[in-house]
């Protein structure tokens, strides 16, 4: 199924029959700026029954939602100090060309080469996620509002002027009233957004993880990379069996794609020359893939048979390759995911393990290192680890992958919305978390505007540092 063809011809109906629809209600429409707002009142009925109904769910609610805008705080200020840091220590900036800073926009992987790290995007995943994610973000608002008395002056969504297909709900409360609530009560009704965006991503990753162990099937085991080693530039001896005595040397007499590389010690490596170029600075230490069967033969990334004994997960390819010993030659099947391939490897000898067969490739370790694997590896994974999956059909690749960015999105916006930022719900939980701790609006005040500013001086940065990565 050619989805992308099907992705536009849905788009364009969309933008018609919105088109369609706001000029049908265009005495109802109010404009702000370059936007359409279409008021209903149906949302103000369901916010006043359902935050008048509650009372007492919500006020013991409130507190857990405080409490979550304060981790995700914690977090967006993490991560995007930890960007700041990357994109400054490291060549992210010139290997990666998406923007730091960007909307979230379909095809995106695609156009920024990024589809090895996210699933396609396409039009109708964004139009089904903003619904869902706008949805319950803006009522949930209103909701806690209306819990603390605060009025609900109108609700609906807004279109894009000139492009309907971007389109959003809002929720307009009475501001002075919300400015002369208690703390606690504003501070619940700025994170309630946030805190529905959170538990509806809970809500899509069950169905997800559902989804996915009832109709994908595991087919093979996935590696990611080839064994390698870290090595001392100044032990290397030879390159494509030419003697060399320095760094310089090794990348002047090294080939564009692949070259064997002799240690003093005779141990052999492989390595291109984009790699050798990328490790000049390091001198010392360098990374360099072992000359092993599954380099010299360039595997493909996923093993799908092993002498026609199908392998479906990583201990089963383990305890196919305890059947052999090094110098057996095995008949390998692997897939790109597309083509099918076989291949007859004669298996090495593993280097620290005498006596024990050897393929030569790698495996990433995710739970070590940095706190963010770290966090990310307590929540259980609707995938076995290095398993390749095959969806039965279709449909169920694109359900799944509808799903995964309706989670994905609810996530990056409540983190985005709990950014310390004038604009956002953050700023103002900022500034009114300062204000109970120092009792002083003078202090707050100064506080929420050089976190403001700062916020918006280190994203300048970043997109300066992403600019100058293409020179």
């Amino acid at each position: 199924m050619n989805f992308v063809a099907v992705d536009l011809i849905l788009l364009v109906l969309f933008v018609l029959i919105a088109s369609v629809f706001l000029y049908a209600k265009r005495n109802n429409l109010k404009k702000e700026g370059a936007l359409f707002l279409y008021k209903t009142s149906w949302g103000i009925r369901l916010i006043n029954h359902l935050g008048g109904k509650y009372k007492k769910s919500l006020k013991f609610l409130s507190y857990i939602s405080i409490g979550t805008g304060y981790v995700l705080m914690a977090g967006i200020i993490y991560l995007m100090g930890n960007s700041v840091y990357i994109y400054f220590t490291s060549e992210i900036a010139k290997t990666i060309k998406a923007p730091p800073i960007a909307p979230l926009i379909p095809y995106f992987p695609k156009l920024f080469g990024l589809q090895s790290f996210f699933p396609p995007f396409y039009f109708v995943y964004f139009l089904i996620a903003i619904v869902i994610v706008a949805t319950v973000h803006e009522f949930s608002h209103g909701i806690f509002a209306r819990r603390f008395g605060v009025r609900i002056k109108s609700t609906g969504f807004v279109f894009l002027k000139y492009f309907p297909a971007l389109f959003g709900a809002f929720v307009e409360q009475d501001d002075e009233q919300m400015k002369k609530s208690k703390k606690f009560e504003q501070m619940s009704i700025l994170s309630a957004g946030v805190f529905a965006n959170v538990l509806v991503a809970i809500l899509f990753y069950i169905i997800l993880f559902g989804f996915f162990t009832f109709t994908f099937i595991p087919v093979g085991v996935q590696f990611d990379s080839y064994a390698y080693s870290s090595v001392n530039a100044d032990e290397i001896a030879s390159v494509n069996d030419i003697l060399v005595n320095s760094y310089q040397e090794v990348i002047s007499n090294a080939k564009e794609d692949t070259n064997v590389i002799l240690t003093k010690d005779n141990q052999s490596y492989v390595a291109s020359k984009e790699m050798l170029i990328a490790q000049e600075s390091i001198k010392e230490n360098i990374m360099l893939y072992y000359n092993s069967p599954a380099v010299t033969h360039k595997l493909q990334r996923i093993i799908t048979e092993i002498n026609k004994v199908r392998v479906t997960s990583f201990g089963k390819m383990q305890e196919e390759f305890e059947n052999y010993s090094p110098g057996d030659k095995i008949i390998i099947k692997t897939t790109d995911g597309e083509n099918e391939f076989s291949d007859e490897i004669t298996l090495g000898e593993h280097p620290d393990k005498k006596g024990k067969p050897w393929l030569g490739i790698g495996f990433s370790d995710n739970s070590q290192g940095k706190i963010s694997r770290k966090i990310l590896s307590l929540v259980p994974s609707y995938k076995k680890p290095f398993v390749y999956y095959k969806p039965k059909n279709d449909f169920t690749l694109f359900a799944k992958d509808l799903l995964w960015w309706i989670f994905i999105i609810n996530v990056l916006v409540a983190l985005f919305n709990m950014l310390p930022l004038g604009i956002l719900d953050g700023g103002r939980f900022f500034y009114l978390s300062i204000l109970g701790i120092t009792k002083s609006e003078k202090t707050a005040t100064r506080s929420f505007k050089f976190l403001t500013f700062l916020i918006l001086f280190l994203i300048m940065l970043l997109i300066i540092k992403w600019l100058f990565g293409f020179f």
